[in-house]
């Protein structure tokens, strides 16, 4: 089963989270078919930019807690968006959690609509949102970060602009996102590449300063015994131990 559903318009190929059963959740399968949809296109001279998108009601739930990708196959997805030399714009319709608000900041530009929610749930489960910061907090506003790291409240797609995660919010995504589309349509290949490799240089260097140290914590946090019981808590939907 094809977990990544892709197209072709304009310029424009549209990369389509297609796996609305575990919410599209990062599954080891899906993050391995979106780094090879990725490839196709960086390799594919007639697109333009990259559309990033999803079926049903969630664009991302995190990760998946039965099938998990390794960690460095995670991050080696979000720094490929970052690296990719053409935009990857976010179209978000539903509801962002944990590990998909990293798949999220990965992308250039993000347009969320009104029914979009967003929360880092890490917290609640005895976990960081720890390889994700790659991409989260040269993004978020720092204040943002503390609060939304710490409590793992929900916010919505007006709360997410404000602060940084996304860069439209608006009650019809498709007219936020065509002025996008344009504009990236009028643009050189060339000048969309140096433009966006000026703006993710730092970003790319954050990667390979602190990615493996990430990866690390993330998987001690993982194997904790906290972990375990806030894993066990979700799946079998009651409040962990801890909470009071």
């Amino acid at each position: 089963m094809t977990l990544i559903a892709t197209s072709r318009e304009r310029g424009i190929a549209t990369l389509t989270l297609d796996s609305p059963a575990n919410r599209n959740a990062l599954s080891a399968a899906l993050v391995g078919e979106l780094r090879d949809a990725l490839a196709d296109c960086a390799g594919d001279d007639t697109v333009r930019a990259v559309v990033l998108t999803h079926t049903g009601s969630t664009f991302c739930a995190g990760a998946d807690l039965t099938a998990p990708p390794d960690p460095e196959a995670f991050v080696g997805l979000m720094r490929e968006i970052v690296a990719l030399p053409k935009p990857v714009v976010a179209r978000v319709t539903g509801h962002v959690r944990a590990g998909g608000l990293g798949l999220l900041a990965a992308c250039d530009i993000a347009v969320a609509g009104g029914a979009s929610s967003f929360a880092l749930t890490e917290s609640r489960l005895g976990l960081a949102p720890a390889v994700i910061s790659l991409t989260l907090l040269p993004r978020v506003d720092r204040t943002a970060a503390n609060r939304y790291y710490l409590t793992g409240e929900r916010f919505d797609a007006a709360e997410a602009a404000r602060i940084g995660l996304v860069t439209v919010a608006a009650e019809d995504v498709e007219k936020g996102l065509a002025p996008v589309l344009d504009g990236l349509r009028r643009a050189s290949p060339q000048g969309l590449a140096a433009s966006k490799e000026l703006v993710t240089a730092t970003v790319l260097r954050s990667f390979d300063q602190y990615a493996e140290d990430l990866i690390a914590r993330s998987a001690a946090l993982f194997a904790s015994d906290e972990a375990r019981e806030g894993m066990t808590a979700f799946l079998e939907r009651r409040d962990p131990a801890w909470v009071r």
